[in-house]
């Protein structure tokens, strides 16, 4: 993707946002407003992020919303943000709304046998202290373990999971730093679009990712004349997204840009 690109892209949807003067504004959490860290409760967003976020949402006129692929009350104390924004945890699993409403998809008898084998293969193979068990999938992290030590752990989880998932109604899913087994009737472009269909016809969206996960919302996000899907990684990488900006300057300069083109910024 080169500059021009980006640029006429996202010039062209903030002078839509100018016109309208309202959307939604759909975030990604961890790679995108918050480093990695290898200790994920202590993924604080990039310096600046959580204020430009406030003030959007004080300003009345955008829907924030972040999808995440944690369980929604994670990110609660993180974003040090009140009242919090509404939160797709578990990749569009689960719902927790600003009034502290939370709906969670219920999963099918076979995904739950299938989460039970994966769970006992980790026992097994003596890697469950890598384990985070959610509600509806079971992700392993191996970010901080020696390269070699990594590798390996990658492997033996993708070689052993592999065999579950085949012929299943799980898939699996790489992220930055691990792999996560999950059932694929939700993810993350179940999130976005929801959130894109419940708006008024003619409001723009945006959504704003990082890694492999976020791929399944920026694809169907080019079908539609009124959405734009940002990349947001350090280095360019191939993507579905129509544009892409480098954290955390270039982020604060997109929250700070969006805020002027809703009419908030003094």
């Amino acid at each position: 993707m080169q500059i021009l690109e980006t640029n006429l892209a996202m010039e062209t949807f903030f002078g839509k946002l100018s016109v309208c003067h309202s959307g939604a504004l759909v975030l990604d959490y961890d790679g995108t407003l918050a480093p990695f860290t290898q200790d994920r409760q202590c993924a604080f967003p990039y310096p600046g992020i959580s204020q430009a976020l406030f003030r959007i949402m004080k300003a009345g006129h955008t829907r924030v919303v972040i999808v995440t692929g944690r369980p929604a009350s994670e990110l609660i104390p993180l974003l040090g943000i009140f009242p919090f924004p509404e939160i797709w945890g578990l990749h569009g699993l689960q719902r927790l709304r600003p009034d502290g409403d939370c709906r969670t998809h219920q999963l099918a008898d076979s995904d739950l046998r299938i989460l039970v084998e994966a769970s006992s293969w980790l026992d097994y193979q003596g890697l469950r202290h890598l384990a985070e068990f959610k509600t509806g999938s079971i992700a392993v992290h191996w970010r901080g373990l020696p390269s070699q030590d990594a590798e390996a752990v990658a492997t033996k989880v993708r070689k052993g999971w592999s065999r579950l998932a085949e012929n299943s109604p799980m898939t699996l899913l790489d992220f930055d730093g691990g792999i996560e087994l999950r059932p694929n009737s939700r993810n993350k472009a179940h999130a976005v679009l929801s959130v894109l269909e419940e708006l008024d016809p003619g409001s723009p969206l945006a959504f704003l990712g990082d890694d492999q996960t976020d791929e399944d919302a920026f694809s169907p996000l080019k079908y539609s004349p009124r959405a734009l899907s940002v990349l947001v990684h350090p280095e360019w990488r191939e993507t579905k997204a129509e544009a892409w900006i480098k954290p955390p300057q270039e982020l604060l300069e997109f929250l700070h840009r969006w805020l002027i083109s809703c009419g908030g910024a003094r």
